[in-house]
């Protein structure tokens, strides 16, 4: 069994799924590995709880910057994830059953091994229902599954948008601004369980804003600009990400929600903002973004992540 010697294991998504251009998590594990750690990857199907220990099936994995091949796979092994350092949560969502048994089955070893962010403050804080603790910040928003709720928050607002509760990356979102087709919603609504239903900001032209939080501090933001036609800004979507900076308003927004998180435990988030609001994505399970900020600035953030776990 291999010995608590600078190891990170990474609970991640397929290796052959990561884009090295814009990922967050091949940031984070090239640093981690300027530092002398070994990497370890696994997916969350790798996971068991056998005779009290928790086992994660996992591939040692060496990353290269600027290559075809980004990685090698120095060996797998059946690693015991309580003899390493750190563990990174870092699966994209759907926050679904399966995300939810990752949570508690690591949450049996959080107290022998550093996990980020801490399993239980994932599991108790599903990111955009977290964002009702901060209602005052953001635009007129409802959480529902009653189709008449939908439609007198439309009537009320005229334009609205309609997201997944537990979705991501801008994937399913709708944007109405004529009449509300029953049958189209009751469909999407099956399909997608609880939503959010928001009043439509028109500055979505413009772009949002992702800021990013270490340890309860703002350590920056991009602006991520849609393209024509579209109010889809996440990068995944087609956005533009480019330098940008945040106003007193939006700091003081930041602020307000990052020492929220900090409370709670969460040590690396990202939130969004469009036009001084909060609008509602509290990103904790695999925040991203870390990669477009330091080709646009220069500044690897990974670094502050792990400055602040190794001190």
């Amino acid at each position: 069994m291999i010995k608590k010697n600078k190891i990170v294991a990474i609970q991640a998504d397929r290796l052959d799924s990561m884009n090295i251009k814009t990922d967050t998590t091949i940031l984070l594990a090239l640093e981690a590995q300027k530092r002398g750690f070994r990497i370890f990857c696994y997916e969350t199907k790798n996971l068991s709880f056998i005779n009290g220990k928790v086992y994660a099936l996992s591939k040692e994995v060496t990353f290269k910057i600027n290559a075809k091949n980004f990685y090698t796979i120095k060996n797998i092994k059946k690693l015991d994830l309580s003899k390493v350092n750190y563990i990174l949560m870092r699966q994209n969502p759907p926050f679904n059953m399966n995300y939810i048994t990752a949570t508690f089955l690591l949450e049996k070893i959080s107290k022998k091994v550093r996990i980020i962010n801490d399993p239980t403050s994932v599991r108790n804080i599903p990111e955009k229902l977290h964002s009702i603790e901060f209602l005052k910040l953001m635009p007129p928003t409802i959480f529902t599954k009653d189709i008449k709720e939908i439609e007198k928050f439309k009537k009320k607002y005229k334009k609205i948008v309609v997201k997944p509760t537990h979705g991501y990356g801008g994937k399913n979102i709708l944007f109405i601004d004529s009449n509300l087709n029953r049958n189209k919603m009751s469909k999407y609504i099956k399909k997608h369980d609880y939503v959010m239903v928001q009043k439509f900001l028109p500055q979505i032209k413009y772009g949002d804003k992702r800021v990013f939080i270490i340890a309860g501090k703002i350590k920056g933001a991009i602006r991520r600009i849609p393209v024509k036609g579209s109010i889809l800004s996440n990068i995944g979507q087609g956005g533009k990400a480019v330098k940008t900076n945040l106003t007193k308003s939006e700091l003081h927004i930041a602020k307000i929600v990052a020492k929220n998180l900090k409370k709670n435990k969460i040590v690396f988030a990202g939130i969004d903002l469009i036009s001084n609001y909060l609008i509602g994505d509290i990103n904790i399970t695999s925040p991203t973004g870390l990669k477009n900020f330091k080709d646009l600035t220069g500044i690897n953030l990974a670094v502050d992540f792990w400055n602040y776990l190794e001190n």
